[in-house]
């Protein structure tokens, strides 16, 4: 065994929960069998699939915090009857919240329709007093998505009011809310019921894991059929998949021929399995959730833990665990810009037991009390980079980036990808990360002889002092330093350009195939 302790800032990464009247009580969690998240977060609310009659239903309830009280002295033991969004006929299997706006959220039912709603900032005042009666929400929109049940909804991550639907007739729908009449693309291909679907951070590719234990990557705008498809877990049962931030890597959960509960990575180039680590022989789901911190956690459907693993080099190196008895029915993870920052808090997740919701802070212990630049990189942004009509007629943006420490907007420059007219999965990441690279206008790559190692005028032929020598060398090599990174930034460009070709041609491949099979029949 080696002696040596691989370095690492999250190595000592802890969660906390709250008190118990910091969360809730007395809540109906759904008793449907549709695996999904159960409860979906904003950073000012949270949605929960309720257990009612008459017809489907869902909660929407205040955000907790593991650090405060509820706010405006909100009760913890919720009553007996509460506001709930009812509009569903049938029972409700997924929501989600708009990364744009706080107080939209979408919901998808078993009556095969999806829903929009918008929760106004009076919501919840005087819950619970003398003589308040519960007023259940209205939507604000209906789309008609399917004969069959709608099983996920998912907001896209860079073009406002664009909702991908996967429906029982194993297709995925992209909509227009602001033209709800008819899908604007239906991405089709699966032999069996959808399990999860999830885009890459620019919103250029979306990708599936279903029951006949394939993986496939699509690009929504380029037709109906996948890209790229590779063989996923070998068990039907419950598989997931995340993107990994801007990795050019997935990963998933699943299980295998023999049920041992599995966590895999793969490349999104050919969807080549990169490693594959066997968890455990239990039965319950795995959820991953995946962080800019560069941290994997997963969560297990009747676990009462919480294990979370970091990526390095292709490579999961296991933290810790947050332990509890009580096992989870679902969760959800906050997005990174409604983090504590003074807390030291890198990631919140909201676990749902049998009838409680509490939050669970992950936490980097540090003494000192200025913002730790190191540990939070920048957020994604409530501001949206493309609009939808913008987003379906081509355009491509890469996401619009909040700072956590003062606010500030910035998209990605410099060698993070920026979206090329050709839809990119995302960037490579086989070349060595850049050393402070200066920020590049545009990915291209050009045959141009570099430039000499050092910016500085030959000096007049004296003999210099060792102090000049000295400053001389260092220019020289902070130089290198520059150019070399320059270089490492186009070379990583070079290739997220070479992928996106491939993609093309994968598309016009795809295509003819389904030219060709027309004509013969």
């Amino acid at each position: 065994m080696s002696r040596f302790v691989r370095a690492s800032k999250y190595r000592h990464v802890f969660g906390q929960n709250g008190k118990k009247e910091y969360g809730f009580d007395n809540v109906k969690v759904t008793n449907s069998a549709w695996d999904t998240n159960v409860i979906s977060a904003s950073t000012r609310y949270v949605s929960l699939n309720w257990n009612s009659s008459g017809g489907g239903a869902f909660a929407i309830l205040p955000l907790p915090s593991p650090f405060a009280p509820l706010p405006s002295a909100f009760p913890s033991k919720l009553p007996d009857l509460i506001p709930l969004a009812r509009s569903h006929s049938g029972p409700v299997l997924d929501t989600d919240w708009s990364p744009f706006n706080d107080s939209i959220v979408a919901s998808a039912g078993e009556d095969g329709k999806v829903m929009i709603w918008k929760v106004e900032s009076g919501a919840f005042e005087g819950w619970g007093e003398d003589g308040w009666e519960p007023r259940d929400f209205d939507p604000v929109a209906r789309l008609d998505v399917s004969p069959r049940r709608v099983g996920h909804v998912l907001f896209h991550p860079t073009a406002n009011n664009v909702l991908a639907t996967s429906t029982g007739d194993h297709v995925v729908k992209l909509w227009d809310l602001a033209n709800p009449e008819s899908a604007k693309s239906v991405l089709g291909g699966h032999g069996d019921a959808i399990q999860s679907i999830t885009f890459n951070p620019w919103g250029t590719v979306l990708v599936t894991t279903c029951r006949d234990r394939k993986i496939r990557l699509f690009d929504p705008r380029a037709g109906g059929d996948p890209v790229r498809v590779g063989e996923g877990h070998s068990g039907i049962k419950g598989a997931r998949v995340v993107w990994m931030g801007d990795k050019d890597r997935l990963a998933t959960t699943g299980f295998s021929k023999m049920s041992d509960r599995q966590v895999a990575l793969w490349e999104t180039g050919g969807l080549g399995n990169v490693k594959t680590i066997t968890i455990d022989q239990t039965s319950g789901v795995l959820m991953p959730f995946w962080t800019d911190n560069n941290i994997l956690f997963l969560a297990g459907k009747g676990d009462g833990n919480i294990r979370y693993y970091e990526y390095e080099s292709d490579n999961l190196f296991p933290l810790a665990e947050y332990k509890s008895s009580e096992p989870q029915r679902g969760m959800c993870f906050l997005p990174r810009r409604g983090l504590s920052v003074s807390d030291c808090e890198i990631a919140r997740a909201l676990k749902v037991a049998a009838n409680s919701i509490e939050a669970i802070a992950f936490i980097v212990p540090r003494k000192s009390d200025s913002f730790q630049s190191d540990i939070y990189p920048p957020a994604p942004s409530a501001e949206p980079a493309l609009t939808a009509a913008e987003f379906f007629s081509g355009k491509n943006a890469p996401p619009k980036l909040v700072s956590l420490e003062d606010g500030s907007i910035s998209s990605v420059t410099g060698s993070a990808p920026i979206a090329t007219p050709a839809p990119a999965p995302t960037r490579t990441t086989s070349a060595p990360p850049p050393a402070a690279a200066p920020a590049t206008p545009a990915i291209v790559v050009r045959d141009e002889p570099s430039p000499a190692p050092s910016p500085v005028a030959a000096p007049p032929r004296i003999e210099p002092t060792r102090s000049q020598s000295l400053s001389q060398d260092n220019s020289e090599v902070s130089s290198l330093r520059e150019e070399n990174a320059r270089l490492t930034s186009e070379l990583r460009e070079a290739r997220a350009q070479i992928r996106n070709l491939e993609l093309q041609v994968e598309t016009v491949r795809a295509n003819a195939r389904k030219a060709a099979a027309l004509l013969d029949s």
